[in-house]
């Protein structure tokens, strides 16, 4: 699983994620008096309120907003709410986000998600879709169900289930679904997306049905090796570096360690967790770790230009020929065979109260 500019050379900053209290909590006595809203004085020749044909123009200028897209350091990036997501969209990030797919196809054994949800959900919503490649598989899976995805990027296909809807959105901002609508919400690697965790779980849970279920699954950022082989490497040090660029960038890396814990403070019931571990490589004796660690190895090579260039320039302050550096020493170091490092994964599910409890345990 947002932005601030379409100029290449603007800087973005992160945007606050605090929540107003809800209109039925007195309003602090020493907040500011609402402005109210001035109308504009239009003349004769403006065409903000013109016939049709201006009405179509500014409907196609802000749509091309939608699909214009920032260049930066040789990758491209969202434009709508530019700057509030650090990852890339162009082709090669898609094809990345692809191949992480196919990895966790492989890690679940061909599910899509590990929440009982029971046989026949009639809303899915999918947060942070990406490629939409999962909803597309969910919707094929449950073709009475209506499935909404939502993401930053318009890079979705448009030949797709008639039962799926891509929207473009912001999923943390207020919400304009109906509440108490969703059987099952799904999250998937929106680490470093989120500011504030229990106010996005909150939404979430406004608008699970009583009884639904929200999962997320997220790959950690850290390597690690049972063998002490990292110590030492520039892949060790990427982990650090990440969670530096999350905290700069005021939204976390660390969700893969902290979502059961964020996830029961919220108010969710019946929480489970299940990591796997994802080796870095394909150096593992056993024939289904080795099958992951040589996919997750070409994500790797292939992903982490796009991982880090943002944040590091924007963030740490690096030019983007050290990142570069970083990324050519990482690369040097997963294909050394005698690193054995890997990643954990988590899937992390619970349950609105109110409704019949399923659990599945670990």
């Amino acid at each position: 699983m947002a932005e601030a500019s379409d100029t290449p050379d603007a800087t973005p900053q992160p945007q606050s994620q605090a929540n107003p209290p809800p209109p039925s909590e007195p309003a602090s006595s020493t907040a500011p008096a609402e402005v109210p809203l001035r109308v504009d004085d239009f003349d004769d020749n403006d065409s903000s309120y013109g016939g049709d044909s201006d009405a179509a123009s500014e409907t196609t200028s802000l749509y091309s907003a939608i699909f214009r897209h920032v260049y930066e350091n040789g990758r491209r990036y969202h434009s709508y709410r530019a700057g509030t997501y650090w990852g890339p969209n162009d082709d090669t990030a898609q094809e990345n986000l692809d191949l992480f797919h196919h990895i966790f196809n492989l890690s679940l054994d061909g599910k899509l998600f590990l929440a009982p949800i029971g046989d026949h959900p009639q809303r899915i919503l999918d947060l942070g879709t990406g490629t939409g490649i999962w909803a597309i598989d969910i919707a094929d899976l449950y073709p009475s169900a209506s499935v909404v995805a939502t993401d930053l990027s318009p890079i979705q296909p448009t030949d797709v289930p008639p039962n799926l809807e891509f929207q473009i959105d912001d999923f943390t901002l207020p919400w304009t679904f109906s509440k108490n609508s969703f059987d099952f919400v799904h999250a998937r690697c929106i680490y470093g997306s989120v500011a504030d965790y229990p106010a996005l779980y909150s939404s979430i849970l406004d608008h699970l049905k009583p009884g639904g279920w929200f999962e997320q699954t997220e790959i950690s950022v850290i390597p690690k090796s049972e063998d002490d082989s990292i110590k030492g490497t520039s892949l060790e040090s990427w982990g650090p570096i990440a969670w530096e660029c999350g905290e700069k960038f005021g939204k976390s890396f660390k969700i893969a360690e902290e979502s059961r814990d964020i996830m029961e403070s919220a108010g969710f019931v019946n929480v489970q967790r299940k990591t796997f571990k994802w080796p870095i490589g394909p150096w593992a004796a056993n024939k289904k770790m080795k099958e992951i660690g040589a996919y997750n190895r070409l994500g790797w090579d292939e992903g982490i230009n796009g991982w880090a260039m943002f944040l590091m320039t924007k963030y740490l302050g690096w030019r983007s020929e050290e990142v570069e550096v970083l990324c050519a020493h990482i690369r040097r170091d997963l294909r050394n065979k005698n690193i054995h490092a890997y990643q954990d994964v988590t899937v992390c599910w619970g349950q609105k109260p109110g409704g019949t409890s399923a659990v599945v345990t670990e």
